[in-house]
């Protein structure tokens, strides 16, 4: 056992972050309903609270979710506007204290990657260079025996496992979209279960 621990600490030891290499649209829509002292500072809550939970929604898929979540919410509503590339309002209702309304944003991949760097959230967002890559997120319920798994996968199909990140129950990977139909094929018969997410590929054993 302490021999399989020290191998995968080795393997996290030798872990490369490669440029992700698909484009991806970060945005969200959330509900609010804020009472305040008056309708404009309700609005103005209003929108600070959906920026942080579309941060946040949008996010989570491509950065370590404790870790975000802490930033953002350590982080002040001026730092946060500067992630948002567009925002619309739907529905939208007020009375002298009360704001209502169904609210859209768009974020800015580039700059959501270069927040996330700074604050030191380890994360995968693409980049949009290539459309001819896919990411799979890896959930293992056996670290290391699931990697050889994967890796034994791997070399009988003859490609590499782009490795964004790894950990012992996680990991992320960015593979060539020809090898797609091979993969899965390969995932099923060696009994992984998958599914499809916005394009990506999500895979646990």
């Amino acid at each position: 056992m302490n021999l399989c621990k020290c191998l995968f600490g080795a393997v996290l030891a030798i872990v490369t972050f490669f440029d992700v290499a698909m484009a991806v649209e970060l945005q969200g829509t959330v509900p609010v309903n804020v009472t305040s002292d008056t309708a404009a500072a309700a609005k103005n809550k209003a929108f600070n609270d959906a920026r942080r939970q579309i941060i946040v929604g949008a996010l989570r898929q491509y950065a370590d979710v404790t870790s975000l979540n802490s930033a953002v919410g350590a982080a002040k509503n001026a730092e946060l506007m500067n992630l948002i590339a567009a925002s619309s309002i739907d529905g939208e209702q007020f009375s002298d204290t009360a704001y209502s309304a169904n609210i859209t944003m768009v974020l800015d991949a580039d700059a959501a990657r270069v927040w996330l760097t700074e604050n030191g959230v380890q994360n995968w967002i693409p980049d949009g260079t290539s459309v001819d890559t896919f990411v799979v997120q890896v959930n293992m319920s056996n670290g290391l025996k699931n990697w050889v798994e994967l890796n034994q996968i791997a070399r009988a199909e003859k490609f590499d496992l782009n490795v964004r990140y790894l950990s012992q129950g996680t990991a992320i990977l960015n593979l060539p979209k020809s090898v797609r139909g091979r993969f899965t094929i390969a995932l099923r018969e060696t009994g992984w279960r998958y599914a499809n997410s916005d394009g990506n590929l999500k895979i646990w054993k």
